[in-house]
């Protein structure tokens, strides 16, 4: 059914979104909007505003977890588009400062673009700097969300800004990085006052001449680095999309074949005293140093112990709580890695997230170690 807002736009009432979502999961919208300009976005916050409803963002649908419910909002899908490749020179610097000269280039991407149809266009014009993010499912606006990261690279190493409107004041305005906040899967959008933020464009600046990443250790079996012949600077960017993306096919499911979010777990951030402690019973897990910072450091900062590093909960889940491919009724973690959760078609979404506590729960018990999902519910 189909309604007129008072700004003539039509909006969709009680649309399935099932299907827009990778976990195949979800009940319907109260109402529904497909937004291809900014113009319609302003209208569909009027809109919200008139009915006295929050706006809820639909992207890619590859990071939620919707109620099987009715959602009482106005949600909207952004399928705003166009990229824009605009050369940059910058100029050589002073004396001892590094070298300057190279070509960069902004690439203007809007909120609606596919990340990994983007991330291949760059490849294929010969810009480094997202060629270790290939693989990444869901749409160029919600990469600076989760401050998406793979294989040792995050968007904010690239991102240069982002244009958001917000749903408060009605606004449309140039968000910097340093104002995004960012942290690990973490940025100013997760916050209560970001929430209100929605975003329209993305900039991000990539290089001619760039320098391959390959210091993560899949990538480094993949280009056996530590063999004698090889030569890294022999690394096409062509040779990283593959590498990644033969990884990535290794380890997450298909999304045709099952329902899934992809990684539905953060990796656990503890104190480098917590790590020492767990090392002391379990020699052979993995940490990995960070420095916290984006909305997570204040909280980290005031604890008595500031997070230092990085888990592996796949590592964890598999070797210490034997959760590699456990399964309980239509859900369950994938077998090849198990920081996925998957659902055969059948599961709903109380039973998703009953599963996800229980594993949640598991890992509390048998490490002491907090675990937080990666991804968003919505209800």
């Amino acid at each position: 059914m189909l309604v007129e807002s008072a700004s003539n736009m039509k909006v969709q009432e009680h649309v399935p979104l099932r299907e827009l979502t990778t976990l195949k999961i979800g009940g319907t919208a109260r109402y529904f909007v497909s937004i291809s300009y900014v113009e319609e976005l302003e209208k569909a916050v009027l809109f919200a505003r008139e009915k006295r409803l929050p706006v809820i963002v639909l992207g890619g649908g590859s990071n939620v977890l919707l109620s099987d419910r009715e959602i009482d909002a106005v949600v909207v899908k952004i399928n705003v588009k166009g990229i824009e490749w605009t050369p940059l020179l910058i100029p050589p610097l002073k004396r001892g400062e590094g070298k300057g000269g190279e070509d960069f280039v902004l690439v203007t991407a809007g909120a609606g673009e596919s990340w990994d149809g983007l991330v291949e266009q760059a490849i294929k014009r010969g810009y480094w700097g997202i060629e270790n993010l290939s693989g990444i499912p869901g749409t160029v606006g919600a990469a600076p969300i989760q401050n998406i990261g793979a294989y040792g690279t995050e968007i904010k190493d690239v991102l240069e800004w982002v244009e958001a409107l917000n749903t408060k004041t009605g606004k449309v305005r140039r968000i910097s990085n340093r104002e995004c906040s960012f942290g690990y899967r973490d940025s100013i959008f997760k916050t209560p006052s970001g929430k209100a933020l929605i975003i329209t464009r993305v900039a991000l600046k990539l290089s001619k001449d760039g320098m391959s990443n390959l210091e993560y250790k899949d990538l480094k079996d993949r280009f056996m680095i530590h063999d004698s012949r090889f030569k890294k600077k022999e690394v096409t960017l062509a040779a990283i999309r593959k590498g990644v993306l033969e990884i990535r096919s290794r380890k997450f499911p298909d999304l045709h074949e099952c329902g899934t979010a992809g990684s539905f777990f953060k990796n656990p951030i503890i104190s480098q005293e917590q790590f020492a402690e767990l090392k002391k019973k379990y020699r052979d897990m993995p940490g990995f140093k960070l420095k916290v910072n984006g909305p997570a450091c204040a909280e980290a900062s005031a604890g008595r112990q500031k997070p230092t590093v990085k888990l592996s909960l796949a590592w964890i889940l598999d070797n210490i709580c034997g959760l590699k491919g456990f399964q309980r009724g239509n859900v369950g973690l994938f077998a090849r890695q198990p920081l996925v959760l998957v659902q055969n078609g059948e599961a709903s979404a109380e039973e998703i997230e009953a599963f996800a506590k229980e594993i949640v729960r598991i890992v509390k018990e048998k490490t002491d170690i907090d675990v937080e999902w990666e991804v968003q519910k919505i209800s």
